[in-house]
């Protein structure tokens, strides 16, 4: 009484030496090409994990974006009081206190990569600068800033927000 599977292991041995060759050969190329589907599908993961990582970057740096240019009206405000005080008011303790936050908000905004963009004495360029008047004046160059209106950011060396500057004619 033979079982089943010594039938099948008589049969296999009773297969002439080619049949084994091809069906070698045909275990590898399935093999080859389960190995190439695999790599494949890894390469397009990675791909896929990378991109998203980028896609979720730039999304944080919007929102960042967004919540800095919410914020730069408060500091115009802060600056345009402080360039406002009288004299006996600078020397105040509560002044000093407001002007300390101040400061806090231009070291936060340097932290988060945004910075000035240093317009006073510069010449026009219309990609930093906005303006918003233009001045006479014989002894200067024209199209030189001469007043900054409203400061101008940078972030990341992007342009958050332009300068608004007054400039000769």
């Amino acid at each position: 009484m033979t079982s089943e599977p010594n039938k099948e292991i008589e049969k296999e041995e009773a297969l002439p030496e080619e049949n084994l060759k091809k069906l070698l050969e045909d275990c590898q190329k399935q093999r080859d090409e389960y190995l190439a589907g695999w790599q494949r599908a890894r390469a397009d993961f990675l791909n896929y994990k990378r991109e998203e990582i980028e896609r979720f970057e730039n999304i944080i740096d919007i929102a960042n974006e967004e919540m800095i240019l919410k914020i730069l009206p408060l500091l115009d405000n802060m600056e345009l009081a402080e360039k406002h005080l009288s004299d006996d008011l600078k020397g105040n303790d509560y002044v000093k206190g407001v002007l300390q936050i101040k400061t806090q908000f231009f070291d936060f905004l340097k932290n988060q990569g945004a910075e000035p963009i240093e317009a006073m004495g510069k010449k026009f360029d219309p990609v930093l600068h906005e303006v918003v008047e233009e001045v006479e004046a014989k002894d200067k160059e024209p199209g030189t800033v001469v007043e900054e209106i409203q400061k101008g950011y940078l972030i990341n060396n992007k342009l958050l927000r332009p300068a608004k500057v007054k400039i000769l004619k």
